[in-house]
């Protein structure tokens, strides 16, 4: 008999790369997003792909905007319905991050429909449905194709008044940085393609990965905040760096950093995703202090649905840890904005 005909399907077999881990490296996109044709100018695109922010951001008149994104990736879950809770929390993060509410979403479906069959693709959308559902919007259609690999996402659009836009590269000097979910998302999802995560680790990864960051939409309406994005594919270290842009450098507490169970002792026993080796050699170069290799690659991993990274006038700290906590989110502060030093990430002495 095959064995494989009565064991239990594990999707992260089917993918090459798990969750946000599957982005292409910095560099790469790069010489992609470099073409030689322009894009038509157009004073009502507020926010473009320019500084690498979380979505696009489109002026519609009387101070009132649409936000549009897209977002998908393979399976980093083995089971068909947590895949699509998280890959729709991700994709619907983007709009938060920008200080927006959700109006609406289409879903973008690829699935080996011969090897893994309608079934298990049907528990996807459900999985993607019952998310939009908890962010109070349809799942109002989509696309789909028959694909040699499982990935699935969301294109959303979103609503934001003009003066509540929070982008990536607005940060002051000065400013506090404060993170809403705990890291290591990468590691641990590599840890359960190998096999050897723990239930109880299991369970943290999944309330972490399927926790909305609907906290955004208020945070758009505070003054104080004046940056935000969400961690993804990049890493910490790759997402603060878009925040520090030319401008700035973040001083980073490296030991402070808040991580889901048991990430340090798989990153020393080198369970980590090819990801965090591919952002470290991108980032590296600007960091300072990143002695360790537990350090190195926890700055580096790369996270699916992470949380939100937030820079904060300090007088407006007790608000937004307020904000935060009436949501159930406990904020924790990483660090804080300093001007442009020779290195953009530095450990705080």
């Amino acid at each position: 008999m095959n064995s494989e005909a009565t064991e239990p399907v594990r999707l992260t077999r089917y993918s090459h790369g798990a969750g946000c881990g599957c982005k292409i490296a910095p560099a790469t996109l790069e010489a992609i997003l470099h073409g030689e044709v322009e894009n038509l100018p157009d004073p009502a695109l507020l926010v473009g792909y320019g500084t690498r922010d979380d979505a696009a951001v489109y002026a519609i008149g009387k101070g009132r905007c649409i936000i549009s994104t897209t977002d998908f990736f393979s399976p980093i879950v083995d089971d068909p319905f947590d895949f699509g809770r998280i890959a729709a929390t991700n994709a619907l993060s983007d709009v938060y991050a920008m200080g927006g509410r959700p109006l609406m979403a289409v879903a973008i479906l690829g699935w080996p429909v011969e090897r893994l069959g309608p079934e298990l693709a049907r528990r996807v959308l459900d999985g993607g449905r019952t998310t939009c559902t908890a962010a109070g919007i349809a799942l109002a259609g989509g696309h789909s194709i028959d694909a040699p690999e499982p990935f699935f996402g969301l294109a959303v659009t979103g609503e934001v008044r003009e003066e509540h836009v929070k982008r990536n590269d607005t940060a002051r000097t000065g400013d506090v940085i404060f993170l809403t979910k705990p890291l290591g998302t990468g590691v641990l999802g590599t840890a359960l393609k190998r096999g050897i995560l723990p239930d109880d680790q299991y369970r943290e990864l999944m309330e972490t990965m399927a926790r909305l960051n609907s906290v955004g939409t208020v945070l758009g309406g505070m003054e104080g905040v004046h940056a935000m994005t969400d961690v993804t594919g990049f890493g910490l270290s790759g997402h603060l760096l878009e925040m520090c842009g030319e401008r700035l450098s973040a001083e980073v507490e490296f030991d402070a950093l808040p991580l889901l169970s048991g990430v340090q002792t798989l990153v020393s026993q080198g369970c980590y995703p090819d990801g965090a080796l591919r952002n470290w050699k991108g980032h590296a170069s600007r960091i300072d202090g990143a002695s360790t290799m537990e350090r190195m690659f926890v700055l580096s991993d790369p996270q699916t649905s992470g949380g939100l990274l937030i820079a904060c006038d300090p007088s407006c700290s007790a608000e937004l840890i307020r904000t935060l906590a009436s949501s159930g989110i406990s904020g924790v502060p990483i660090g804080r904005f300093i001007p442009a030093g020779s290195h953009s990430i530095v450990k705080v002495l």
